[in-house]
Parts: structure tokens; C-alpha cells; sequence
């Protein structure tokens, strides 16, 4: 098993030393602290895999460390998993927006945290660019810009084969509306938050046995299920 670094930011200290024993026993080698200044000293000195971070902190909330992260070529590799007591869709596309890689509400179960971490860290196995990318039955070949299904080619627009591309390299991350369409189109180009969801009906024809991969994220947008 691959050990992976994590770091643990949150300010309730019981809530704190219960992810840090779940995520060791993964095997995995977690740190932690408990104020936003410190957390932001550790990333920029460290070399973490993952970060799990409370958002409202002492000294500097997790939305403005998650943003100081994004600013940074140097952390782009590094996913993080939000955790707070926020459950409103307008804080989730928020902390999403800001860089958070995935949302998790409290009070939440453990096991669910801690599975929600796996499948991240999968995410920083696969970094490096690849030829092709494999979700189950489905290929997409980039170079030859082609997707497959069982070996048969499947029929999809650019505009589609770009979203299917997107979504598959962040399998397992919630991604919005907006930022479908930077990933897609380009930043500021202007188009309806909605016309996504009129692209994501036809790719999901398309896509026949595999279109339940892609998940709706409701009120937020859409990901490819971690369990593909």
C-alpha cells in the first residue's frame, strides 16, 4: 500500500485526534494542527498528498488557506477535502470555487471521511498525463480523440468529448457548473450555467450502460462516480 502524506486541520481538538487515528490507519502518515496560519507554515514547507481542512479556523479560515494553495503551482497535485459545519448549496459551491477538491458536512461518519479520503488520494496516483484514460468498460483515447465503450467508438461531439475528458481525469471531485465551462471553453467565455446540463443529457445518451458514472451534484454540478 502506497503511504501518503495528509494534513489535518481542524480546531476541535476530539474531532482532530479521531481523523488523524482513522486516516493512520490507513496507513497513511498524517499530521496535524489546529490554526490556519500554522497550516498554511506546514504546506508551504511540506510535501502533502492530501489536505483535510476545517473552514472556520483560528487566525485564517479554510476558504482563505484553500485559495492561498490554488495561487501555487507548486501545491497543484495536492487535493483537499473540506470539512464543516456549513451545509448551505451557496457555502458548497463556495468552498468548492475556491479550490476545495471535495465537501464534507458535520457532524459526519468517520468510515464516510475516510472514504471520501480514499478516493481522492487515488486521484494523486494518476496525476501524470496519460495517452488514454480507463473508467470501467469506457476508454477515451486523447491523442486519437476517441472514446470507446467495450471496444465500440461512440459518437461525441469536441464540445462532449472535452466534458467526458474532464470529468474522467477529476473522477471522484464535484465539479461546478462554472467550472465546466472554464475547463471546457475557456474562462470568460459567456454561456448559461444551464446549457451544461442540456450537454451532460446528451453525453449521458451517448454513453448508454456507462452514463450512470456521471452523478449529478444537485444545486452544484456534476462528478464521475469514485466507485467507476
Amino acid at each position: 500500500m502506497q503511504k501518503h502524506r495528509i494534513l489535518v486541520v481542524e480546531d476541535e481538538n476530539d474531532i482532530r485526534d479521531l481523523i488523524v487515528l482513522h486516516l493512520g490507519r490507513e496507513g497513511n502518515i498524517v499530521e496535524s494542527c489546529s490554526n490556519g496560519r500554522e497550516a498554511l507554515l506546514k504546506i508551504q514547507t511540506g510535501a502533502y498528498n492530501l489536505l483535510v481542512l476545517d473552514w472556520m479556523l483560528p487566525e485564517m479560515s479554510g476558504l482563505e488557506i484553500t485559495r492561498e494553495v490554488r495561487k501555487s503551482a507548486t501545491h497543484d497535485k495536492l487535493v483537499i477535502l473540506m470539512v464543516t459545519a456549513k451545509s448551505a448549496n451557496a457555502d458548497l459551491i463556495l468552498g468548492l470555487e475556491s479550490g476545495a477538491d471535495d465537501y464534507l458536512v458535520k457532524p459526519f461518519e468517520l468510515s464516510v471521511l475516510t472514504a471520501r479520503a480514499r478516493a481522492l488520494l487515488r486521484r494523486t496516483e494518476k496525476n501524470e498525463k496519460k495517452d488514454s484514460l480507463e473508467l470501467g468498460p469506457l476508454v477515451i483515447d486523447e491523442n486519437a480523440h476517441e472514446a470507446k465503450i467495450n471496444g465500440k467508438a461512440i459518437s461525441l461531439t469536441p464540445y462532449e468529448f472535452k466534458l467526458l475528458t474532464t470529468l474522467v481525469q477529476n473522477k471522484g471531485r464535484v465539479l461546478t457548473r462554472d467550472k465546466l465551462i472554464e475547463e471546457v471553453q475557456g474562462d470568460g467565455v459567456a454561456v448559461v450555467e444551464r446549457a451544461i446540463d442540456t450537454h451532460v443529457f446528451g453525453l449521458r445518451k451517448k454513453l448508454g450502460e456507462c452514463s450512470d458514472l456521471i452523478e449529478t451534484v444537485r444545486g452544484v454540478g456534476y462528478r464521475i462516480s469514485a466507485k467507476g
